[in-house]
Order: structure tokens, then C-alpha cells, then sequence
């Protein structure tokens, strides 16, 4: 039936009047204007619609009166074939697209390897015939002789440049050339970047420099932008790039070839507690080649005669920008090929020398900055169709600009720069955790501390108390995920009443309810980059807020979070959790006081361990060191794995109440250090691989069992096997099981089922954990239709054993939609033939 209305429903789509339909006899069945119009909105609010919706959408909307159910039936068909025609044809354009501009960029790629290896052949044959004809040298070799020979092979000493507007136009067209020479020559060894492989879904071709002055990363990609565009975005830096501080223009001069030369002064953030910011004396040169390209370079410029010159600036060290830059070709299509070039020397001497690999490794520049620039072109790209809204009704652009201004307030006060009115207040002996404080809070991102519930704003004031520690053999994205999934095992402090009434006039109250402990927490998804790296989310923390008139009263609370660097395959990046408390209807410009978690990996060795198996902490934190993985699956040299893990928490306070706000944070924050190096030694491979005897949990008895009752039941009640080959012991069926490629899950028997056992494409399917999956209810999964399907085929799972569902749509964890082919449910018993739980099997499943 389906065949045949792809084929002959021509009519399905969402065109003009005079729609046609195919009913079994063949005819075709015409549709007014109106009834086109009604079926369409009907469509767009559920595009699969039941037998009993069907009869129900015809009783609600009299235009469609005269139409049959199964007229219906086959509309939506055809109209959800021609969707997937359409959508599968836009895809392929863009395929093909990608795929023609990746080939021309392999093309360029392998021409500069070809250019490379005749350079390597010629030096390797000028060296052989050099040492060949080298002598010894002659006896009676003067000193003369020798100081002059010498003298062949020092550098000669640059005198300083001309800064005037000529002399600037020749150090700009000497950038340039310098530029060009490393995005298509071969000015600079590049490598393959680890992990990154070029392909119709990669985000480009990365690649870093090897044995070169300072770090460079090197991307070329496809953007869905024209290049004048591309230069206006990757020129604004601070709006994508999130170390970056700011950016000042201070002088703009025009060129003959219809180019433009600026002065420029960039200031980055400095990314944990334990080294100093960075700022550069720029200048950029924008101009356009003669086979169209545009091309933007940069370099730091130094050494300048009679020209303006930017002195030293306190707590800033100024480092050096080598010729970098952004290569842009016009496309068919208005797209546009990008050669991006970032060469930097950040002065690694100035921090300790734990952190030097931070500053050292070309990998960590090229996640930090080569490839998000790269990412905001596709981000924004993306953004453009006028119907992408999500998350409480915002639109893309609204919800980047959110997660920006979260990620820059925590840059802001883990910096504490004296300009933005940030001082430093005295320890107490102990200088763990430094203590800011600043008495300007209206400096602050326009921050307004008033109430939008009418109470006057008392808080005066901000303190930031901030640390930073060392990690060993810690995956940071494992860690940070726990960090997000279970926030009572760091949070719960128990502020006394004294801090929490001082905390509770501020927009800021982290600590956990009275009572040592949160109440329920539910995730809301916002927004996901394209690459799914980062979330936006909302977060409601019920019972754990303060009203202004009783402290003792609790109430419910709103987080905004910011989850990035979630992906244990990616390499060189830091895991990220920032959040701060907003207002339950939250507009675009509501005042945020970031707070949160970075962790930084010190080596860049890929983490060979899988994302979705975090091991069983609730139980490792209760009883002892016991995970769900065992001590071999983690890499042989997972030993040498450290980060740098930054903690900074803002509390807003009335500035009287200094004193005893402070010492509050610091407890606070000690008990949060606390708590992590607790979570730290349970995730620690080596500390798991001194009880090499623990089990892991998928390897206990019970999951043994359960795994071969899933198999039992299914063969009852289906008539087939579930596995198609597995050996006899417990042990296999359950391997064989959770290998399995559909998407297995069970559900307790409550009222409201709640997941307790799924496979790896289970866990996949769910984007959660082992650890989070008791706490995703079967509810979540499922939209108001899915719901109340599956409502109504709950009784015939209970009475006949089992049933068939529909494909559909469901949710993520992370509320990503994820459509399914078909779904099996069945009953699982146990031993003494009692309903032990409810299985599902999610069959062809992918994210939409």
C-alpha cells in the first residue's frame, strides 16, 4: 500500500488545490483548497495519526466530513513519502555538494604533498652530495677565516619597520604571502589531526603542525555561507571564539587594490586559575585575490618605527600571532570553500610547567580555535531556514547567544580582571581557594540583581570563590558527566541557616534544601551544536530554592547549563558544566551568574574508553570502589592521563554580610573539591586495578539472569529467538545480548515505568549511562502521541504477553528525535512465572 502511494500519489504533497489521493480501486480522489489546507495543519501536528486519531480528526474538522478514513490513511501516507522524497533528495544535494568541494580540497591536498615530497627529495640529495664533498678543514685556517665562515649562518638582525601607511601595506603583503604559503603551500609539516578523518559528515580536513616555532592548526571545510559573510563572522571573534575577551579596532586604513589594513588589540582569558591571561598587537589585512578569493590575515606586529604601539598590560602576558588567517573561495551554490590558518607562540615559560602541554600542543589549538570557527560557519549556516525554533520557543541564534554569555560570564569571574571592578580579598591561612569579590556588579554583563517576583533587590555585590586542582588517570568526560547526572553527590552542602538567608537575597543559591539533599532534578534540552559537542538545557531543581519571605519554605529552582566536551573520542578538548540560576519565564537578557566546572586534559592521547559505560557510582560511592568496568578495558597507558579540573562558584550578597559570605564559599567550595576527589578516586582506572577481584555489574549474576529471562520470554511469547546464536552459558546470552544492534530496554512494573536494564545500543539509542538510567522514565521517551499509544497497548502487553508498535518518534536523554522502524514489547517472567518487568526492542532506530 505504502509502494503504491509513493508512486501514484502524486498529489500528497503540500501544493495547491486539486490534491489527489489513491484509494485500493485506483481512482483518484480529488481534495479542495480547504481540505488541502486542513490536512496539512492536521499533519504538521502528527504526522502518523492512528485509526482512532484519524476518525477523531474528521469529527473535529467538518471541511474533511465527507472524506473517508481510509482517504485519510492514504493523504497521509503520500504526504509522509513525499516529505521523505523531499527531505532524502535535500540531503543528497548537500552530500554531493560536500562531497564535489571535499574532493577539490584532497585534490589541493595531495598537490601540496607532491610539492612537499620533491622539496624533502631535493634537500635529502643536496645534503648527500654536501657531506660527500665536505673535507676536513686545511691546517693552516686563520681565525679570520673561521670568524668569517662563521658569521654565513647567523641570523641577520631585521631592523625595525617602517610604520607608516606604506610601510604597514608592505608588512601586510608580506603576511599575506606568508598566509597563503601555509594554508596551500607548504610553508609548515602539517599532519592529520588525531581522530579527524575527512568524509561527507566530517567537518572538514584538520590538520596540525609538526616541529614548527609556536603551534599551528590548519582546517579547510564547505560553509553554507557566501564568503563576505564568512569574513564578517570569523572577524568577529569574540562572538564564537569563547577565550577570547575582546577585540578593539583602533585604526582602519584603506588600500589602493581596494583592501583594508586595521590595528587591532585582542585580549584572551586565561582558561583555569593557574596562569595568566593573554593579549596581542595585531595587524589584519583584508583583501581580495585575482581569482576572486578573499582572503583576511593576521599577525602580531612588533618591532615598528615610528609607528603606535600598545605597552604591556598588567596580568596579561603578550604573546605572539606568526601569519594566520582565513583563505575564502566562492562555490556554486553561494557556499563557500575556507582554508583557516591559526599559527600562535603563547609563551608557554610563563605558566607552570604541568600546564605547559596546554599551551604547547597544536591539537589543543586547533579544538579551542581552528575547528570552532569552523563550527560557528555551520552553526550559523543551519540556523538560516526561518522554521528552525527550539527550546521554549527561541530560535538558534537566541539560544548560541545564551550559551555564550554563560560561557563568558565564567571566563569573567575565573579571570576577576581589576577593569571589570573584580578585587582580591585575604585567605584564611590557606590558599586553596582564592576569594574575589566585586562591589560594581552592574559591570557585570548588565547584570541586574533585581527580583522579578516584585522584592526589592538588596544584593549589592558578588563574590566569587575559585580553585583549581590536579587529575589523575580521570577521563573528563566521564567525570563531567557524572557531575551532571548526579548533582546531590556535590551540591549537598548543608549551608547553615546563617549563610543560606545571607545567600537567599541573591539570584544565586547552589547549596542542597535543609534537609542535606536535593529533590527531584529534570533535565529540559534547549539547543545542540550540529556536532552535538555542546547542550544548552534547563534544569529544575525541585524543593531546593528559598523564598525571599522564609528560607525555611522550599520551592522550586531553574538552572540555565551548559554541557560541552561530552565526547570521550574527541580529542584535545576540555569538558565544560555551567550553569546559573534564572527565573522560571527567562527572557533573552536575564541577568546570569555563571558558576561551574572546566577540566582540562593535559595529554592529548586519545581515551580509548567508551562514552556510554560510566561506571556504577551510585553503588562505588556507597559501599566501596566497584564499577561497571573492568580494570583491563581501560587503555594500557591510561596511567599517564591528567587534567586540570577549575572550580568557580558567584554568589550575589549584600555587602555588610562580606565576611561571613565568604568563609560560607570557601567551606562550600572545599566540600565541592572534596566531593570530586571522592568521584576522581572511584573513576580512577588504577585505583579500580588494585581490586581486580570486583565484578562488573553487567557481569553479576543477576544480570546474567535477567538477560537469559529476556530470552526465555520473547521465545514464549513471540514463537522465535530473540539472539540468533549464543553460546549456553549466562555469561554469553548476556554478551550476545548487549552487542545486540536494536536497541533493547526494560521497565519496571509501576505506575510510572522507570528504566532498569539496556543494552549498549540501548544506552546509545538513550544518550545516557548505565549510572542515569534509572532515573529516565519510560514516559520521557515518548511525545503526547506516543503516550497514549502506548497507553493503550500497556493492558493487551500485560494480558497477551507481548506487542507490536508502530514506527515513530521518540526522545532522548538529551531530546534529540530519534525515529524507529518498529518496536516489539514483551512481558519478562521469572523463574516462579511472575511478571518480573516489561522488555522493548527498538528496531532500526537513528537520529533524525
Amino acid at each position: 500500500m505504502m509502494a503504491m502511494s509513493c508512486k501514484e500519489g502524486k498529489g500528497g504533497g503540500g501544493g495547491g488545490g486539486g490534491m489527489a489521493g489513491i484509494i485500493d480501486n485506483g481512482k483518484y480522489v480529488r481534495y479542495t483548497p480547504e481540505q488541502v489546507e486542513a490536512l496539512e495543519r492536521l499533519y504538521h501536528e502528527c504526522p502518523k495519526p492512528s485509526s482512532i486519531r484519524r476518525q477523531q480528526l474528521i469529527r473535529e474538522c467538518p471541511i474533511l466530513s465527507n472524506i473517508e478514513p481510509k482517504q485519510i490513511k492514504v493523504w497521509f501516507q503520500n504526504r509522509r513519502c513525499r516529505e521523505k522524497q523531499r527531505k532524502e533528495a535535500s540531503r543528497l544535494q548537500a552530500v554531493n555538494r560536500k562531497l564535489t568541494a571535499m574532493n577539490k580540497l584532497l585534490m589541493e591536498e595531495n598537490d601540496r604533498l607532491q610539492k612537499q615530497v620533491s622539496q624533502l627529495v631535493y634537500e635529502n640529495g643536496y645534503f648527500r652530495q654536501h657531506t660527500q664533498n665536505t673535507t676536513l678543514a686545511t691546517k693552516d685556517t686563520s681565525c679570520e677565516s673561521v670568524v668569517t665562515s662563521g658569521q654565513h649562518h647567523l641570523t641577520p638582525q631585521h631592523p625595525p619597520r617602517d610604520a607608516s601607511p606604506a610601510g604597514l601595506l608592505s608588512i601586510a603583503e608580506e603576511t599575506l604571502t606568508e598566509f597563503l604559503s601555509k594554508a596551500t603551500g607548504t610553508a609548515v609539516e602539517w599532519v592529520q589531526m588525531p581522530g579527524m578523518k575527512p568524509g561527507p559528515d566530517s567537518i572538514g580536513i584538520v590538520a596540525i603542525s609538526h616541529g614548527c616555532t609556536g603551534v599551528a592548526a590548519r582546517a579547510c571545510g564547505l560553509v553554507g555561507l557566501e564568503p563576505t559573510r564568512v569574513a564578517e563572522i570569523l572577524k568577529d571573534r569574540p562572538s564564537w571564539f569563547r577565550d577570547c575577551r575582546a577585540v578593539d579596532v583602533l585604526n582602519v586604513l584603506p588600500t589602493a587594490n581596494g583592501g583594508t589594513i586595521e590595528l587591532l588589540y585582542m585580549q584572551l582569558y586565561a582558561p583555569t586559575t593557574l596562569a595568566p591571561a593573554r593579549d596581542f598587537w595585531l595587524i589584519r589585512y583584508t583583501s581580495v585575490l585575482e581569482d576572486g578569493s578573499l582572503v583576511v590575515c593576521e599577525r602580531s606586529l612588533s618591532n615598528t618605527q615610528n609607528g603606535p604601539s600598545m605597552p604591556l598590560v598588567q596580568h596579561f602576558v603578550r604573546a605572539e600571532m606568526l601569519p594566520s588567517g582565513y583563505l575564502i573561495r566562492p562555490c556554486e551554490g553561494g557556499d563557500s570553500i575556507i582554508h583557516i590558518v591559526d599559527h600562535l607562540d603563547l609563551e608557554p615559560w610563563s605558566v607552570p610547567e604541568v600546564l605547559r602541554p596546554l599551551y604547547e600542543s597544536p591539537t589543543v589549538l586547533a579544538q579551542k580555535t581552528t575547528m570552532a570557527a569552523l563550527r560557528q560557519l555551520r552553526q550559523i549556516a543551519q540556523e538560516v531556514s526561518p522554521s528552525n525554533i527550539s527550546g521554549w520557543g527561541r530560535r538558534p541564534a537566541a539560544l548560541r547567544a545564551l550559551s555564550q554569555r554563560l560561557s563568558r560570564g565564567f571566563n569573567e569571574a575565573l579571570n576577576g580582571f581589576t577593569d571589570e571592578g573584580w578585587s582580591l580579598i585575604g585567605n584564611d591561612g590557606m590558599d586553596d581557594v582564592t576569594i574575589v569579590v566585586n562591589s560594581s556588579p552592574e559591570k557585570l554583563m548588565g547584570l541586574n540583581l533585581s527580583f522579578s517576583n516584585g522584592f526589592p533587590a538588596v544584593s549589592n555585590a558578588v563574590l566569587c570563590a575559585k580553585a583549581s586542582m590536579l587529575l589523575q588517570n580521570v577521563p573528563p568526560a566521564i567525570l563531567l558527566r557524572f557531575l551532571r547526572e548526579h548533582r546531590s553527590e556535590w551540591a549537598d552542602n548543608n549551608i547553615d541557616a546563617y549563610s543560606a538567608a545571607a545567600v537567599k537575597v541573591g539570584p544565586c543559591s547552589f547549596g542542597g534544601s535543609r534537609d542535606g539533599g536535593f529533590g527531584g532534578q529534570v533535565i529540559l534540552p534547549l539547543a545542540h551544536t550540529i556536532e552535538h559537542e555542546e547542550f544548552l538545557e534547563v534544569i529544575k531543581l525541585e524543593g531546593v530554592g528559598h523564598c525571599p519571605e522564609d528560607a525555611m519554605m522550599p520551592r522550586d529552582m531553574f538552572l540555565l547549563q551548559l554541557c560541552s566536551g561530552m565526547d570521550e573520542n574527541a580529542v584535545g578538548t576540555c569538558a565544560e558544566l555551567i550553569f546559573a540560576p534564572i527565573d522560571a519565564s527567562f527572557a533573552d537578557d536575564a541577568p546570569l551568574l555563571p558558576s561551574g566546572f572546566r577540566i582540562i586534559p593535559l595529554d592529548s592521547g586519545k581515551e580509548a574508553s567508551s562514552p556510554n559505560r560510566t561506571l556504577d557510582l551510585a553503588s562505588a560511592l556507597e559501599v566501596g570502589p566497584a564499577g561497571n568496568r573492568a580494570s583491563n578495558e581501560y587503555p594500557a597507558n591510561s596511567s599517564s592521563m591528567r587534567s586540570v579540573m577549575t572550580i568557580a562558584f558567584e554568589f550575589a550578597f549584600e555587602s555588610h554580610l562580606q565576611d561571613s559570605v565568604a568563609s560560607m564559599a570557601r567551606q562550600y567550595v572545599r566540600s565541592i573539591i572534596s566531593s570530586v576527589q571522592r568521584v576522581a578516586l572511584a573513576l580512577s582506572p588504577s585505583h579500580l586495578s588494585s581490586h581486580a577481584g570486583l565484578r562488573a555489574p553487567l557481569g553479576t549474576p543477576e544480570a546474567q539472569t535477567l538477560a537469559r529471562w529476556i530470552c526465555q520470554s520473547y521465545r514464549c511469547y513471540l514463537g522465535v529467538e530473540l539472539l540468533k546464536s549464543s553460546g549456553e552459558g549466562s555469561e554469553s546470552i548476556l554478551k550476545t545480548l548487549w552487542h545486540h544492534s536494536d536497541a533493547i530496554m526494560c521497565c519496571s512494573l509501576k505506575a510510572l515505568p522507570v528504566f532498569t536494564f539496556a543494552n549498549q545500543a540501548g544506552l546509545d539509542m538513550l544518550e545516557t549511562t548505565l549510572v542515569a538510567l534509572q532515573d529516565i522514565t519510560l514516559e520521557k521517551i515518548f511525545d503526547d502521541h506516543g503516550r497514549k499509544t502506548l497507553c493503550s497497548e500497556f493492558p493487551q502487553i500485560m494480558q497477551q504477553g507481548f506487542t507490536c508498535l508502530q514506527g515513530g518518534i521518540c526522545l532522548s536523554s538529551m531530546g534529540r528525535p530519534v525515529s524507529y522502524e518498529r518496536a516489539v514489547a514483551w512481558k519478562v517472567m521469572n523463574e516462579e512465572d511472575n511478571a518480573h518487568c516489561v522488555c522493548f526492542m527498538f528496531m532500526n532506530w537513528s537520529f533524525v
